[in-house]
């Protein structure tokens, strides 16, 4: 199944109308049990790696708190929404008037999904929190990822947590949550979330219709690191012959062929390549930053500092070049050079 939602990888299914979720059942018990006591916190920070269910799991559990208003009268337990109940349908078509999903919004003029999450997003969550419900319910905002909010909508939204309104419910995800404020993190409930066993993924993608078999099987498992969305980029994106590339220049002569170097670089450049573009830079991140670790282990101290160094350097230029839409393919080039360069 795809969804054609902007943002949402070929194959997926948007978190809002997706009934299915795997590997996250104490999560799910802990939220709801949480929530029954009515001492639950007013600010839950979803903590794990992209991909992994966090977005799946903050909407079954904000239709767990519209479907049971009053928390002494909630279930022990969440059930997966069902869409027969009109509240589902509307969180699945993004109507409901008591949950606001934040995330990043679509460029007018271009089309394509804006590269943060920017203030005047912040502002419409002001707007919707200040508004009186007229069932009386909840209000729920769901910030998916945090990590995209730009300095000053993220201080906007430390202003809101702050000082949260009564009934109100924020749902924060991070991929990343040490690249947070501290000050948003201390106002949120962390939860952390971990990447799916080998089991559970497989079980993801057979209901997506994207079940691995063959002989690349193992290697989807091994390489997708317990992530739908990285296992989506492998199959659907042609992540595999970009990590194929990639390994081949890095791991090269000492001067690779720079037709090799520019056609990657050409691909990964290309109109509407965003995703394999994304996926190109975290591909590199974790590759350097492994092989950082690895040269430690090894007693190389010399070569992890030089790695640890530039996995520092690579995450602050990779968000320059996204942030301010500088030339991609000058970017990838200059990454590979760079890598191979430490190594």
């Amino acid at each position: 199944m795809s969804d054609e939602r902007p943002g949402i990888l070929d194959g997926a299914v948007h978190p809002a109308e997706q009934t299915k979720l795997f590997g996250h059942a104490e999560a799910e018990d802990f939220l709801a049990r949480s929530y029954r006591s009515g001492k639950g916190h007013h600010a839950i920070l979803m903590e794990g790696p992209e991909g992994i269910g966090k977005a799946t799991l903050a909407f079954r559990f904000a239709n767990h708190v519209l479907h049971h208003p009053d928390p002494s009268d909630a279930p022990e337990s969440l059930a997966a929404p069902s869409l027969a109940s009109p509240i589902t349908r509307q969180l699945a078509a993004g109507s409901s008037h008591n949950l606001l999903h934040l995330t990043r919004p679509v460029d007018e003029k271009s089309g394509k999904v804006k590269s943060a999450i920017t203030v005047d997003e912040v502002r419409k969550a002001g707007k919707f929190l200040a508004q009186t419900s007229g069932t009386g319910n909840w209000r729920i905002v769901i910030i998916d990822p945090a990590d995209d909010l730009n300095r000053n909508a993220a201080n906007a939204i430390l202003k809101i947590l702050e000082e949260p309104p009564k009934r109100a419910l924020f749902l924060v995800l991070t991929h990343a949550p040490g690249k947070l404020l501290p000050t948003i993190r201390s106002r949120c409930m962390p939860l952390a979330l971990a990447p799916l066993s080998d089991a559970d993924l497989v079980s993801a993608l057979d209901s997506l219709g994207v079940a691995p078999s063959g002989e690349r099987a193992g290697a989807l498992i091994e390489a997708a690191h317990g992530s739908v969305s990285e296992a989506l980029k492998l199959v659907n994106y042609g992540g595999f012959d970009i990590v194929e590339a990639f390994r081949a220049i890095v791991d090269g002569p000492a001067e690779p062929p720079r037709r090799d170097v520019h056609k990657l670089a050409d691909v990964l450049s290309a109109k509407d390549s965003d995703t394999v573009f994304s996926f190109f830079c975290q591909h590199a991140a974790d590759f350097v930053t492994d092989s950082a670790r690895a040269a430690a282990l090894a007693g190389d101290i010399a070569r992890a500092d030089r790695l640890a160094q530039l996995s520092s350097q690579l995450g602050e230029r990779i968000a320059i070049a996204q942030g301010y839409n500088l030339d991609r393919k000058q970017t990838i080039i200059t990454v590979l050079d760079d890598i191979r360069a430490a190594l």
